[in-house]
């Protein structure tokens, strides 16, 4: 296919968000929603992360797979997504694992879950599927991966991260020719293989891939009849193309979307207790490594018709007020002392209590004398008056979920379990 002078290859395309995943290292984060549907940044979520940047780079043609827990997915994509309009060619399908195959068939894995949906990817009419992972925090143009794509010739394009050789143990990764030509795809390698001409770092996979639909399309059945496959992008289908194809690595610091305030390439899998909140809490910093402010590329989500957040009492010692924090609409700091901390929308504390280093998700209450210190607080949770965290190891680990770093996790069943046992 010869490129098209001066035309967008984002208009012949699709983005296909795989999105069905629990996210089970988040621990209880995932017990009531997928990893896609947990909140992150103050106010979005992190499947809004995927969809704004196929958005921005000019894609309208949107569909996201589902499967694990996906009702507060699907209704965040129903409520914050629904400004896409099929008149103007644009859509966002929610394809939920339904039955389309067979009665006990559910998404097997992440090739079946295009596979199973091959028909209404027909339905698109276009040339080109961006396969997405719907669970990663980053700002990426797909349009320059698109033209790389092309230009190429390639049957797959891989969106890769350049990482210190020996971190790509955790990740697949690419070994490579001088041209970026992907001449073998290994899984969690123990000696992984460096970048040619650069000893000290490797191509990891960042779960982002390319291809021509009538390609992908014909791979997919042949994986669907072979017994033997777990019907998977990383085990199965790149393999083969690398093996009897071509494939090319794309390095995401090409398309890496920045303000000018990035000092680096920004890509975060916040699949842990602990990312999940560092990759939080570092966004209180006075320049943090993620712009949100970036009006450029913006990052869509619901977004909620509140009242600005307040401050209130003026006291020694009851003073509301929060430093070194972002505070979400809707938030109401009474007497309190806010620092280093995220609170999304509706967080109300109260007075003498103290946030030090907290992400509170959203509706949190924070009673009288509550002294908080490295959590997070899952959405909804009535947190009592005076409870004390992050000052005794033994007592937070005895209730609630602590991790080794020391970041403490608060549900609201962990609370009402300690509850019952002190009466």
């Amino acid at each position: 296919m010869k490129p098209v002078p001066n035309h967008r290859l984002s208009n012949r395309a699709m983005a296909f968000v795989l999105a069905g995943g629990r996210g089970s290292r988040l621990k209880e984060l995932t017990d009531v929603r997928a990893k896609p549907a947990v909140y992150f940044g103050g106010k979005t979520r992190i499947i809004d992360f995927a969809l704004s940047n196929a958005l921005n780079s000019g894609i309208r043609k949107m569909a996201v797979a589902t499967q694990y827990k996906a009702h507060s997915l699907i209704r965040h994509c129903q409520r914050g997504w629904n400004f896409l309009r099929a008149e103007r060619n644009e859509y966002l399908d929610i394809l939920p694992a339904s039955q389309r195959v067979a009665e006990n068939k559910w998404y097997l894995g992440t090739a079946d879950a295009v596979t199973q949906n091959i028909d209404i990817i027909d339905s698109y009419d276009v040339d080109f599927i961006v396969v997405l992972a719907g669970d990663h925090i980053y700002k990426m143009d797909y349009e320059v991966m698109l033209q790389q794509h092309l230009h190429a010739g390639a049957d797959v394009t891989i969106g890769c991260l350049t990482v210190p050789r020996m971190e790509a143990t955790a990740f697949g990764v690419m070994h490579c020719d001088e041209k970026d030509r992907v001449t073998a795809f290994l899984e969690k390698p123990d000696d992984p293989p460096c970048i040619p001409g650069d000893p000290d770092h490797a191509l990891a996979s960042m779960g982002i891939y390319v291809f021509r639909w009538e390609l992908l399309r014909e791979l997919l059945l042949k994986d669907a009849a072979d017994s033997n496959s777990a019907h998977d992008f990383g085990n199965d289908i790149i393999p083969q193309i690398v093996k009897g194809g071509k494939a090319m690595a794309h390095r995401f610091e090409e398309s890496c979307v920045t303000s000018g305030l990035e000092t680096e390439p920004y890509w975060r899998d916040v699949g842990t207790v602990d990312a999940f909140w560092r990759a939080n809490i570092d966004l209180t910093s006075f320049t943090p490594p993620l712009d949100l402010y970036d009006t450029s590329w913006p990052i869509w989500t619901y977004a909620e018709s509140v009242p600005p957040a307040k401050f209130i009492h003026n006291e020694e010692g009851r003073r509301g007020n929060a430093v070194s924090s972002m505070v979400s609409g809707n938030c109401i700091i009474s007497g309190s002392e806010i620092k280093e901390s995220l609170l999304f929308t509706g967080v109300r504390t109260h007075s003498f209590s103290a946030m030090d280093r907290v992400v509170a998700l959203p509706n949190v209450q924070v009673h009288r004398n509550a002294q908080l210190k490295d959590c997070v607080i899952d959405r909804g949770v009535i947190i009592p008056e005076g409870l004390v965290i992050g000052e005794d190891p033994d007592e937070d680990a005895k209730w609630f979920r602590r991790t080794d770093s020391g970041v403490v996790l608060i549900t609201q069943p962990m609370l009402d379990r300690r509850a019952q046992n002190l009466d």
